[in-house]
């Protein structure tokens, strides 16, 4: 049920979903005040929410920041969410923008630099709850040749306080894993820290999907509006609003 609920949520919070709702009272609307002010507020969030400044100053104050890691760990989780699905039309998996954060991993684990590769997501999809995302990348990894005994696979993580509850359980079956180094997106890394703190996993954080938020002294970037921010703010405003909803719920 939680997981239903965060993903309507997640849908009614869409900033575009807002800007259609507005246009659409201002259509179906027959008086002219309504009308007007629909329009007009449909414009001005198509303006903030498409400006690049403006998104890119929100995002930096959210996003962790990378920081370069030097030492070894005993094993590198890595967050599902976005990272792999199967394509029935096609028998296919394809892969998603989140697949960053498995990369990251694989040349994380090709360097030396962690030992082992633990995997943890169910779907992600109220249509396709059979389509486990963990199965799906412990079998990519297998392809591209990581070794079945350095995989670590959980199937049952529905959002990322479970990420947190199921990995910590895979990490009681192998006590000798002490040092952890945590994979995911730089917007979502806050909270995820906090779900694998808040039971008692010490996590490094590894950020991926980076996101530019340098300042560019040209035009465009102030006042040209970019469709692909949108995207951006989807993934912030689910983000806070996960926040503080499992601050709520005692997840973190």
């Amino acid at each position: 049920m939680f997981f239903i609920v965060s993903k309507i949520l997640t849908y009614l919070f869409h900033p575009l979903v807002w800007i259609v709702v507005l246009l659409a009272a201002a259509f179906f609307s027959r008086k002219p005040q309504i009308v007007r002010k629909g329009l007009l507020w449909a414009f001005v969030l198509l303006l903030l929410f498409s400006n690049t400044f403006l998104v890119n100053q929100v995002v930096s104050l959210w996003a962790i920041q990378p920081e370069s890691v030097h030492r070894k760990f005993d094993v590198g989780i890595v967050l599902g969410g976005s990272t792999a699905t199967y394509e029935a039309k096609y028998h296919r998996v394809t892969y998603k923008g989140n697949i960053d954060r498995v990369l990251q991993a694989v040349e994380m684990y090709r360097q030396g630099k962690i030992k082992k590769i633990m995997v943890t997501g169910a779907s992600g999809n109220l249509m396709y709850s059979q389509v486990k995302e963990g199965r799906l990348l412990h079998d990519f990894l297998v392809r591209i040749g990581i070794p079945e005994k350095d995989i670590l696979t959980d199937t049952l993580a529905e959002n990322t306080h479970e990420n947190a509850v199921y990995a910590k359980k895979i990490l009681r079956r192998h006590p000798q894993l002490q040092s952890v180094l945590l994979f995911t997106s730089s917007l979502h890394m806050r909270r995820a820290l906090a779900c694998f703190r808040h039971e008692g996993i010490k996590v490094t954080p590894y950020v991926t999907n980076l996101l530019n938020t340098e300042v560019q002294w040209n035009p465009e970037y102030f006042f040209i509006p970019d469709a692909a921010n949108f995207l951006i703010w989807n993934g912030m405003i689910h983000e806070m609003l996960g926040y503080w909803v499992y601050d709520l719920m005692g997840y973190i």
